[in-house]
């Protein structure tokens, strides 16, 4: 088959959530079938990982077109001008799309998809997203998928309910506008993929009509594997992008609400976070703390993974799965989180994981953990094995082609 694939972001390098997600289920599917990508340019992303804008763009490019057949990337038009953002932020407050819509809006790349689309036969035409969901205006006659990295009127809704009473009523009328613009939308695509089980519900919530297959986050457990590196005593690790707001706000609540109840009670903790763009507010906490430490972007996670003794995620805000979660299962590791931080994952308490929901539970759960290695050993290997058997991307890819076969009528006669 012949595949374009729209994006928001350049999926690559694949170091962190939905980075992870979009590469390696790109990567599956030009395993087997010839895949185009059609990409919009997101500066956050290339300033985390590079040095300049220039040597982000060539290395992106070499890397993606390795398994793509074509790579073309736009600029985002927001991204041009100084608070560009901001100003499309406010604007949209008065237009019939939310901002999160608004966002992508690009004559270039409007351009750019008409012209593939006219010189190509695709069969099908994946859209990662749905704030690209009004390019699908110029893609008449060809099978459609939208993948939902999160069902984003859901998240949107729910931030609204974390958020400062100043901010929540922007996030309110951007969730609802949101959930107003997916029902009109989505029963254009004739096929929706979602992290789990929970956001097909969430999403068949919005439409009971629409076609929706599971594809879960997932993680390659050959890369994320146990080495026998040593475990230092008595630390607690964390791993997340520090600019993305759920971090932010776990990060937060732990340092504040947890850590000291934990170091009343285990005096020589240590606290490590890891991911880049920590903002000063957790900056200035942790110069108070000689026992917390951010050591902003790292370029491989697992030593710090495997150094610690604990793991935990106490995030309760946002939406699809976190792969993060997924990393630390696959090194083995005893994980403490929230529920909602579990959300999608098919994770139990007292065998594969440890659920906390109150700053007490947090406390009791990793000091019972820092005490007990077997048990740390049972949670953590019991972890590793619920990857193995249900979230490996080999077998995720697998069904994902198998899906976008069906979905053209093709079934066994792709040949592997």
């Amino acid at each position: 088959m012949r595949i374009l694939w729209l994006s928001h972001l350049i999926p690559y390098p694949p170091k962190a959530g939905v980075l992870l997600r979009s590469y390696n289920l790109l990567l599956q599917l030009a395993r087997v079938h010839d895949v185009d990508l059609l990409s919009f340019v997101q500066m956050g992303y290339l300033e985390t990982f590079y040095p300049s804008y220039e040597s982000g763009i060539a290395d992106t490019r070499q890397a993606l077109s390795a398994f793509c057949k074509h790579v073309e990337f736009i600029p985002i038009p927001s991204e041009q001008r100084p608070l560009g953002k901001y100003f499309l932020a406010a604007k949209s407050l008065f237009t019939k799309k939310p901002y999160s819509i608004n966002w992508l809006s690009s004559p270039l790349y409007s351009k750019a998809l008409s012209r593939l689309v006219a010189e190509n036969r695709y069969d099908i035409i994946h859209f990662d997203t749905i704030s690209l969901a009004p390019y699908r205006l110029f893609c008449p006659s060809v099978k459609t998928v939208l993948d939902h990295h999160n069902i984003e009127s859901h998240m949107m809704l729910r931030r609204a309910e974390n958020a400062h009473l100043l901010a929540r009523p922007y996030y309110w009328q951007e969730g609802l506008r949101l959930r107003s613009y997916e029902r009109k939308v989505c029963s254009h695509f004739d096929l929706h993929i979602t992290c789990s089980e929970l956001d097909a519900r969430r999403l068949l919530k919005v439409d009971p009509g629409l076609y929706v297959k599971v594809m879960p986050n997932g993680v390659d457990p050959l890369y994320f594997c146990p080495s026998g590196r040593s475990t230092a005593d008595k630390t607690v690790i964390f791993v997340g992008s520090m600019n993305w707001y759920p971090n932010v706000e776990a990060m937060r609540y732990f340092i504040s609400a947890v850590w000291p109840a934990l170091k009343r009670e285990v005096p020589d903790a240590k606290l490590h976070v890891v991911g880049a763009h920590p903002p000063r507010s957790l900056l200035d906490l942790a110069q108070l703390d000689p026992s917390i430490t951010f050591f902003g972007f790292v370029s491989d996670v697992r030593p710090y993974l495997e150094e610690a003794t604990v793991y935990v995620c106490p995030i309760t805000d946002g939406g699809g799965t976190k792969l993060k979660l997924l990393d630390a299962f696959a090194m083995g590791k005893a994980v403490v989180a929230h529920p909602i931080a579990c959300e999608g994952i098919n994770a139990k308490h007292g065998e594969n994981i440890m659920l906390a929901t109150t700053a007490e539970e947090f406390v009791s759960r990793i000091r019972e953990l820092f005490a007990d290695s077997s048990l740390r050993g049972v949670i953590g290997g019991n972890a590793r094995k619920l990857v193995l058997s249900n979230y490996a991307y080999d077998s995720i890819g697998k069904d994902l082609c198998e899906s976008y076969e069906r979905l053209c009528g093709l079934g066994s006669e792709i040949k592997r």
